[in-house]
């Protein structure tokens, strides 16, 4: 009875993959038709890093030198990216980034520009300060009409205060700006 419980219980856990693996390439396939037709957000997560997690200890903005950066397999991500979208026939317009280097890195390998924007910074460190930068990263992306795409790049934490989702780094999370309701999920594209 076990030996069947087992398999039974393996055979509906497949389906469940299954299920979800679907569910991915729809969301996958919407986020990049979503792109397509111009008009969205492409929230990016930076790429590749060296390991670590956060920064280490007297980091700098303004020092690249002191803060975790984009490793070798980062930077080919980042090509790749801009590659990919370019590929896709996705418009790019205006690119925004956090200060930090693996960001501006990341924005400026993939789309050749980036602009700085305090609100999308790490608040990781310093939650008190995330509900004002979400708030106005969430506007910001309220008033997108384009042309094409508007590209945040920016950190893990910004992206879940942003959108409830988790993207590893070097993902993206594709957002329809949405009017009074405020943004909404298209689906997530990984690079």
């Amino acid at each position: 009875m076990r030996a069947r419980t087992g398999a039974f219980g393996r055979a509906l856990a497949a389906v469940a993959l299954a299920g979800f693996a679907s569910v991915a390439l729809a969301s996958a396939d919407a986020a990049w038709d979503a792109l397509k037709a111009g008009g969205h957000v492409l929230v990016v997560r930076h790429a590749q890093t060296v390991p670590g997690i956060g920064d280490p200890p007297g980091f700098r903005i303004d020092d690249c030198a002191t803060q975790r950066n984009l490793s070798e397999a980062g930077r080919a991500q980042s090509k790749a990216m801009g590659e990919r979208l370019a590929g896709a026939g996705v418009r790019v317009g205006e690119v925004l980034s956090s200060g930090w280097c693996r960001c501006l890195d990341t924005a400026r390998i993939a789309f050749g520009r980036a602009t700085r924007y305090p609100p999308l910074d790490s608040f990781f460190d310093d939650r008190a300060v995330e509900p004002g930068r979400t708030a106005a990263v969430r506007e910001r992306m309220r008033q997108w009409r384009g042309p094409g795409t508007l590209v945040l790049v920016t950190h893990q934490v910004n992206i879940t205060a942003l959108t409830g989702e988790v993207p590893a780094m070097g993902e993206a999370v594709v957002v329809a700006p949405g009017g009074a309701s405020g943004p909404a999920v298209v689906g997530r594209i990984a690079f």
